[in-house]
């Protein structure tokens, strides 16, 4: 399959957002992470964009694997966890396509993969290094405005940090770091988050969808 089709079915998808049938999706991934942690955080997410941009985006969202051609159904992928992260070499190729045709991938360290994830990475894109995106990034100012990455919790009293992968000018791939924001997604019973610091993290995510739909 050319790059043309894959952009033109993601864009598509992308277009269907209007019309009620947008779609989001976890990535399902090998090595023992837990890639299923925060079960209600993506859904509340998407409920809480939904609230605020009187949108109909679906809030049933399902796991989907690395290396499955069913990621093209989907341009804004999540991907969470603790720890190991593996990724072979067909699940590479596939999810390098698939961010090069237009798709974005959002990684939210849950604590414990980022020296997981940024082997992978490096893997996806050889020639390429994250960039930590500085305050005044237009992902930090949609709809609403914060400088930088808040930080939601406290793990080893390093600063929140936000990284890319860019290519032509364009995120393919947004790695958020010592945050944890799916974390303040879930639902107020499972972490005990105050008021504010669960509206932090959910408004933070709706930037990160906003831009990721606007690119």
């Amino acid at each position: 399959m050319s790059k043309l089709i894959l952009f033109l079915i993601l864009f598509l998808n992308f277009a269907l957002h209007s019309q009620g049938s947008y779609e989001l999706a976890v990535l399902k991934y090998n090595g023992g992470g837990d890639y299923y942690a925060n079960p209600t955080s993506v859904p509340n997410l998407i409920a809480f964009y939904n609230k605020t941009f009187n949108t109909k985006i679906s809030e049933i969202v399902p796991y989907v694997e690395a290396e499955s051609k069913d990621v093209f159904d989907y341009p804004f992928i999540h991907m969470t966890g603790h720890g190991n992260v593996f990724l072979n070499n067909s699940e590479v190729k596939n999810l390098r396509t698939y961010l090069l045709a237009g798709g974005f991938l959002h990684i939210d360290d849950n604590y414990g993969m980022d020296p997981f994830i940024r082997r992978e990475i490096k893997k996806i894109f050889p020639s390429k290094s994250l960039i930590e995106l500085p305050p005044e990034h237009p992902v930090f100012h949609q709809k609403f405005n914060f400088n930088g990455l808040p930080k939601i919790h406290e793990h080893d009293g390093k600063r929140a940090q936000a990284f890319a992968i860019i290519e032509n000018g364009r995120i393919l791939c947004l790695y958020t770091y010592e945050s944890d924001l799916g974390d303040g997604w879930e639902d107020q019973s499972v972490h005990n988050d105050s008021k504010q610091k669960r509206l932090e993290a959910l408004q933070m995510g709706c930037n990160i969808l906003m831009f990721a739909f606007m690119q």
